[in-house]
């Protein structure tokens, strides 16, 4: 049943709250407009909940609660402890200092874009990294797009559109959010020639293909997947050789791509960028911000005439990048040229190098913390684990680390795990672990700032273990 009208004039008017010292700091910080539109809503609840009658200064309180809560940000910070370094939903690579500090000057000032300081006169963009892109890949020339499925569609619409792009049938790969390597070549304009099998493709059936209709040669990096077993594949060099004497590009699609040979850092070693150009391949592809450690972009590097066919292309321009990542690129190349200090420098490579002396530190001062906020319905113990390099690169490496466990005695332990993970990812600064066998684990690999988490630790309202 409806409250009386009568009742519900005892609610205070927006007027009314509005002229309350108790909002002044609510309109000072947000705006009047803001401010009345959460009055209005505040006092919209409180009619529906049948509420018959409401102080000034609580429906202020409840409006400036409701206000700083809509002011926060939407993409928010979070602890990483799922054991994925790269992990691409949470943002991928983390950016090197000196990065960051080339992106704040870039972000506060007028830059040199697109100006040629010696001339006096327009210049390009890309010239912010061409040489250094060269010096570190070996290549003649180089460009820049905003993510390596760019570079890649850009690449297809220069030289394949209208024609046809020859691919084994065991690289026609679908990265993340089902997105497939045939509809990059469709949307380029290009036609897909798949030969070969899923496991086996030899260099007869690339012959086979080629004829006047073929516009390149496209070689693909299986980084996210491997096929094992009976197989067979054509190596890059013997492309690149069959290529040229059909006259045909050779695109070399590295995906990921490193710039640095991953053992150094005790990793599976991947092919770099430079063993793709030197190999003969006319064009390589490749991302800023998964191995390389970077921004969110695409690299293209090859052959001069190539690349200067790729920048004519009007499709280079909505696909630019802008001056704070290029600012960003620029400083992150520069750490390659020290690569023996890299794994100081370079987050991704600090974190993947990670020794396991130090994730134990961690454990011991965040074992008894947590053990303590949870209380003694639950189990805290470390217990080792493996971590994963993340955004398809290495997909069957993984690396020796160290876990916090989280467990839960007796029956609904798992539901209780459940609530406790929401209840972590609700905190101010979310924590994000991965339940495994029974147990909430917090891989620590990529857990630096631990006084930040601990403080955060703070606020948490676990849930009751029986």
């Amino acid at each position: 049943m409806d409250k009386p009208v009568s009742a519900l004039r005892k609610l205070p008017s927006v007027d009314e709250v509005m002229r309350s010292a108790a909002l002044a700091e609510a309109v000072t910080r947000y705006g009047r407009s803001a401010a009345v539109t959460a009055v209005r809503a505040v006092l919209g609840e409180a009619r529906e909940q049948g509420a018959a009658s409401a102080d000034v200064t609580e429906v202020a309180r409840s409006a400036m609660a409701r206000l700083e809560a809509e002011a926060q940000p939407n993409l928010k910070p979070v602890f990483n402890l799922t054991g994925t370094v790269l992990h691409t939903n949470l943002g991928r690579a983390l950016i090197a200092e000196s990065a960051i500090e080339a992106a704040t000057v870039a972000m506060r000032n007028a830059v040199a874009l697109e100006f040629d300081l010696g001339g006096g006169r327009r210049g390009e963009r890309d010239e912010l990294v061409r040489d250094l892109l060269c010096e570190l890949t070996g290549a003649e020339d180089a460009t820049i797009v905003n993510n390596n499925a760019a570079a890649v569609l850009l690449v297809l619409n220069t030289f394949a559109k209208g024609r046809e792009a020859i691919v084994s049938r065991g690289e026609l790969i679908e990265i993340g959010g089902a997105f497939r390597m045939p509809e990059i070549m469709s949307r380029a304009g290009a036609k897909l020639h798949e030969i070969g099998t899923t496991n086996r493709t030899h260099k007869k059936d690339y012959v086979a293909a080629l004829s006047d209709k073929i516009g390149l040669i496209l070689k693909v990096h299986t980084s996210n997947y491997r096929i094992e077993g009976f197989t067979k594949e054509v190596s890059p060099r013997e492309l690149a050789a069959l290529a040229h004497e059909h006259s045909v590009p050779l695109v070399n699609d590295l995906g990921s791509g490193t710039l640095v040979d991953l053992t150094r850092f005790g990793l599976k070693h991947e092919p770099t960028v430079a063993e793709a150009v030197a190999e003969g391949a006319d064009l390589v592809t490749f991302s800023g911000d998964k191995l390389l450690g970077g921004p969110q972009t695409g690299f293209i590097v090859g052959r001069k005439a190539l690349i200067e066919k790729l920048n004519k292309n009007p499709m280079k321009r909505a696909l630019r990048v802008d001056k704070i990542r290029l600012a960003m690129v620029e400083a992150t190349l520069r750490l390659y040229r020290d690569p023996d200090r890299l794994a100081e420098k370079l987050p991704t490579y600090r974190l993947l190098a990670r020794p396991i002396k130090e994730m134990e530190e961690v454990a011991r001062r965040i074992v008894p913390v947590l053990q303590e906020k949870l209380g003694a319905g639950f189990a805290v113990k470390t217990t080792p684990c493996t971590s994963q390099v993340g955004s398809g690169a290495l997909p069957v490496e993984t690396l020796p680390s160290l876990a916090v466990a989280v467990t839960v005695s007796g029956r609904g332990g798992g539901r209780v795990l459940t609530s406790l993970s929401n209840a972590l990812r609700k905190l101010p600064v979310p924590v994000v672990g991965r339940i495994e066998k029974d147990a909430l684990l917090f891989d620590l690999r990529c857990l630096e700032n631990v006084d930040g988490f601990l403080a955060n630790l703070s606020t948490l309202n676990a849930p009751e273990a029986a």
